[in-house]
């Protein structure tokens, strides 16, 4: 006999939009940023916009709640000018998710308030240079989509 099971998929996002800024640089090896900040120095080399409508605080609610799972699966997706990249990177219980300035993507295990996912597969400086090129005009608007892939048994 022979027995099906049938998953329950659910995809929980949210989505909403930052700006490019002429002193990007997206050199940093292990993170990258999305900050509310209006401004950037040379030092900020992780991030990667600016101006954005939400930091990590501001995250639908129970997009918070599956992102602070151990080992779930988080897709983030950049979108600029008919470009785009996707991230990979997990979630952890240990996140607190309540910076209301920033969101950021690490490589590394490391959290505190600003920290949206751990042991992502990508950091600034491994995002295509083309991609950046379009970042570095503050005209550039970029589509930011964080989403949670959730399996229910």
């Amino acid at each position: 006999m022979v027995k099906f099971y049938y998953l329950n998929f659910m995809e929980i996002k949210d989505e909403f939009f930052a700006y490019g800024h002429k002193l990007i640089q997206a050199t940093h090896k292990t993170t990258m940023e999305i900050t509310k900040d209006d401004y950037l120095t040379k030092r900020g080399n992780c991030i990667i916009a600016v101006k954005s409508q939400k930091a990590c605080s501001d995250l639908n609610e129970k997009l918070k709640e599956l992102i602070k799972k151990d080992g779930a699966k988080i897709i983030i997706k950049l979108s600029v000018n008919g470009l785009e990249e996707i991230i990979e990177a997990e979630g952890s219980k240990m996140l607190t998710l309540t910076s209301n300035r920033s969101i950021v993507i690490r490589k590394s295990d490391y959290i505190d308030e600003r920290t949206l996912a751990i042991r992502a597969n990508k950091s600034s400086a491994e995002l295509s240079r083309e991609f950046i090129k379009k970042l570095k005009s503050s005209n550039s608007k970029v589509r930011i989509e964080i989403k949670v892939l959730n399996i229910n048994f």
